[in-house]
């Protein structure tokens, strides 16, 4: 889908969409000097205790300005799809309450509607993980 307004935002995307909770966000952080994506429901927060659980590390994002060099879509166009080679993909459990899911496309004006098992296929993820926190 393809936007007249932004959507770059989950709040922005949820306007130009007209759902609320389906929104996916991808989140970019730095694990073991290395950049990871981590994809969530729009709605979530990182939860810092069982991020460093799984990761063995503190979450730490990427900062701004490197986000587009290290992962290949700048802050707000982020998407698990379309990106640098040397980069992992995690969905995480806070997708699984939902039948379907919006992701950007690598724009701050488009997304893209999946399943849950759409978005398996699609993305090249890694594993599921457990790192946000309960809402």
């Amino acid at each position: 889908m393809k936007f007249s307004v932004s959507s770059a935002t989950v709040e922005q995307a949820a306007k130009a969409i007209y759902c609320k909770e389906e929104i996916v966000k991808t989140l970019s952080f730095i694990v073991a000097n290395k950049p990871i994506l981590v994809v969530v429901a729009g709605d979530c927060k990182i939860d810092n205790s069982k991020f460093k659980a799984e990761f063995e590390t503190k979450a730490k994002m990427i900062p701004f300005h490197h986000v587009e060099s290290l992962i290949g879509h700048a802050v707000g166009e982020g998407c698990p799809f379309g990106i640098n080679e040397n980069v992992d993909v995690y969905l995480d459990n806070s997708l699984k309450r939902f039948e379907i899911v919006y992701p950007a496309c690598g724009s701050s004006d488009s997304a893209i509607k999946l399943t849950l098992d759409e978005l398996e296929k699609t993305f090249h993820y890694k594993k599921w993980i457990d790192v946000c926190k309960d809402i």
